[in-house]
């Protein structure tokens, strides 16, 4: 085995993300009822009875999220769950990969500095074999875990099949990236280029503060996207900038969350009109965009080196879809739901959301849109109590 640091830990893909909830019956409705997700896999009673909480996996395309709740009462918290929910509102507690050699994978990590928080346990079934570890990250509460699967069946140890749920006719894909909120992102960003084997793709930085100076306030950031090439992994990474720290949208996430984590998950869609026009009538709620954003969108797109899009601005606008690219002329359009609170109209629910994206050659993060996106954060993070 090689000891370069620069070697790869032999990622295979994002499998998916482990989110506790308060409610779980609350996410059934969430996911079948308004995603058109399918549920797939349940946690089996024997299960329950050891790990103390109660879980269901929700699936579309290769997405897979795992919701679990406790089942102990509070203040007597066992379950994994149970622990994170005692600190956190709900959030996004795990980020499971599946790799090519778990062996390597785990000698590398831990040639690295990796702390793991178990050494590889395998687990039989009748159609073959799953391996798994798990470490801790720079992200306190949030942890990563490791499979390899030969031929098994289960997504995970004790979870019995289930069939119900939706169809997917919104058309989700893949998990484009992933992106999180810290106080300070150095740690992170070291600890994904020198123990996960990371690389920088791609940054930006800027502050809203320019828009209404009078104001004298204003979010900013700094954002740095890591990524694996083998597997096209992409971990964004946001913390607050100066001036305004306390009031950026970035602390206040943080504040919202009691510390560093998921802020959301990008899921791709081949036709996003055709799926962002299907959640509105399911019921789905989105961060609004304003008006003056699409006045600006085709003066935004030709200096951008984007000669012409395919769909209608006067669509996009009806819609609220950001445009966004400017490499080699594709481009790329997103839209994100309302934070997991906002959709709920309860804080337990936490401050996680999803973004929903389709790529037209653009392998960007919408750095144009960053700024709408902070504005209609803010103008909603306005209107809740804190």
């Amino acid at each position: 085995m090689t000891n370069s640091k620069s070697s790869s830990i032999g990622l295979k893909r994002l499998e998916g993300i482990h989110y506790y909830v308060h409610d779980l019956e609350r996410s059934r409705r969430f996911y079948t009822e308004k995603l058109d997700f399918a549920e797939t896999w349940r946690s089996s009673p024997e299960l329950e009875a050891e790990g103390r909480q109660r879980s269901a996996c929700f699936s579309a395309g290769t997405i897979q999220v795992v919701c679990s709740t406790p089942l102990d009462p509070p203040g007597r918290e066992r379950s994994r769950a149970g622990r994170f929910l005692a600190k956190h509102p709900d959030g996004v507690g795990t980020l499971t990969w599946e790799v090519h050699d778990i062996e390597r994978t785990f000698a590398l990590l831990e040639e690295r500095g990796g702390t793991t928080i178990d050494d590889i346990v395998t687990f039989t079934d009748d159609g073959g074999t799953l391996r798994q570890f798990s470490i801790t990250t720079p992200f306190g509460d949030t942890t990563f875990r490791f499979r390899q699967r030969d031929g098994f069946r289960a997504l995970y140890p004790g979870a019995v099949p289930f069939v119900g749920g939706g169809a997917n006719r919104f058309g989700f894909e893949d998990m484009d990236h992933v992106t999180s909120n810290f106080q300070t992102m150095k740690p992170m960003l070291l600890w994904l280029e020198h123990v996960m084997g990371f690389e920088q793709m791609w940054k930006v930085a800027f502050h809203t503060s320019d828009v209404e100076p009078a104001r004298k306030t204003g979010s900013g950031l700094k954002s740095i996207v890591m990524w694996d090439p083998g597997s096209n992994t992409k971990f964004a990474n946001n913390e607050p900038a100066r001036p305004f720290f306390k009031s950026s949208q970035i602390n206040i996430f943080n504040e919202e969350l009691r510390g560093d984590g998921v802020q959301h998950v990008a899921m791709t869609v081949a036709d996003i009109v055709t799926a962002v026009r299907g959640l509105r009538s399911s019921g789905v709620n989105f961060m609004p965009t304003p008006g003056s954003y699409y006045d600006m969108l085709p003066e935004r797109l030709e200096l951008g080196g984007i000669d012409v899009i395919d769909e209608d601005i006067s669509l996009l606008r009806d819609l609220q879809i950001l445009v966004d690219g400017g490499e080699h002329h594709a481009y790329m359009l997103q839209i994100f739901l309302k934070e997991a609170a906002g959709l709920y109209a309860d804080p337990s629910a936490g401050p996680f959301f999803y973004e929903i994206i389709q790529r037209k050659g653009d392998r960007g993060f919408g750095a144009g849109n960053f700024r709408a996106l902070f504005e209609s954060i803010e103008r909603e993070q306005q209107k809740a109590p804190h």
